[in-house]
């Protein structure tokens, strides 16, 4: 198996929710030994520790509904040129989140990384959410429901939040897991035609025939690949430590062969864990599960896999 060097950066931000506990998300990763199994598998890592935002500026803003625009706004910029600079850096950055805001900031940085290596970036967004509001159309106000249609480039965040350096063609995003879609999000996805396989396709025509063609399409286009893993495309039955519980989500071994096959393409150039809230963990069970499919996600196969005693 090829060697990789990964950099950890880790992200305490709960500037996209209300819900405290995501802040604690890089410090679980980092315990479950999300570093030794990297290292274990034969790739050397280096943890640049945690992202610190500027001061937070008091942003007005016509929705009422909105949590924290200012500290989002913050979180974002921070993210998105430290993101820039792990890529520059070498090797395959894995941002430790915190909630799912930071993927407005991770893609995006990624992604201008990207462009100045003449390379197009992919995006495999897996999550039970599309995450697709803008400023205007989330009623919840919390701003973990926006960073696919900020870093597409969508309308809605000017005056706010800075316009991405180079946007991410929606063509160029493979939503997958999702189940729970608000009606402002359906309607602005289905008039752009996005890619959602949500867990009916799933279950209907089964992962890898879904996952497959996108795979390809990345690897024809000579394109970086960027996974944005949020724990709740897991089901909660399985991955329990997430503040926005939707029943019925990928399975252990669903999700397994994703990062499996992933993996096996060779093409993943940036990886995101998301969403994880130690706080609601069952004795860290969650994070064990996402270092274990990290691990799969950089080569472990399950002939590598050790039986764990029930004792």
């Amino acid at each position: 198996m090829k060697s990789t060097a990964c950099t950890l950066v880790g992200i305490p931000t709960e500037a996209g929710t209300t819900m405290r506990g995501c802040m604690m998300g890089p410090a679980a990763l980092r315990t479950a030994g999300l570093a030794e199994a990297l290292e274990s598998l034969g790739h050397p890592v280096r943890d640049l520790g945690d992202v610190t935002p500027d001061r937070a500026a008091d942003l007005p803003h016509p929705n009422p509904a909105l949590h924290k625009l200012g500290e989002a706004v913050a979180w974002t910029r921070a993210i998105e040129a430290a993101a820039f600079a792990a890529v520059q850096d070498g090797g395959l950055p894995i941002f430790l989140g915190g909630d799912h805001l930071l993927a407005a900031g991770s893609v995006s940085g990624v992604a201008r990384a990207a462009a100045v290596a003449g390379k197009p970036l992919f995006v495999l967004w897996l999550d039970a959410h599309p995450d697709f509001h803008d400023l205007d159309t989330t009623t919840s106000g919390h701003l973990h429901g926006t960073p696919v249609a900020y870093f597409t480039g969508q309308s809605g965040f000017a005056g706010a939040f800075p316009a991405p350096a180079a946007p991410v063609p929606l063509s160029n995003v493979c939503m997958m897991g999702i189940r729970s879609v608000d009606p402002a999000e359906r309607a602005r996805l289905d008039t752009l035609g996005a890619t959602v396989h949500d867990m009916r396709a799933i279950d209907e025509s089964g992962i890898a025939a879904l996952l497959g063609p996108f795979l390809e399409a990345v690897a024809a286009a000579g394109g970086w690949l960027h996974v944005s893993f949020d724990v709740d495309f897991l089901d909660p039955a399985i991955a329990p430590a997430v503040g926005t519980t939707v029943p019925g989500g990928a399975t252990f071994r669903e999700a397994h062969l994703v990062m499996e096959m992933v993996h096996d393409s060779g093409l993943l150039r940036a990886l995101d864990l998301v969403e994880l809230n130690p706080f609601l963990d069952e004795r860290g069970r969650t994070a064990h599960l996402m270092v274990d499919l990290a691990a799969s996600l950089m080569g472990r196969r399950i002939l590598d896999r050790r039986t764990r005693s029930a004792a």
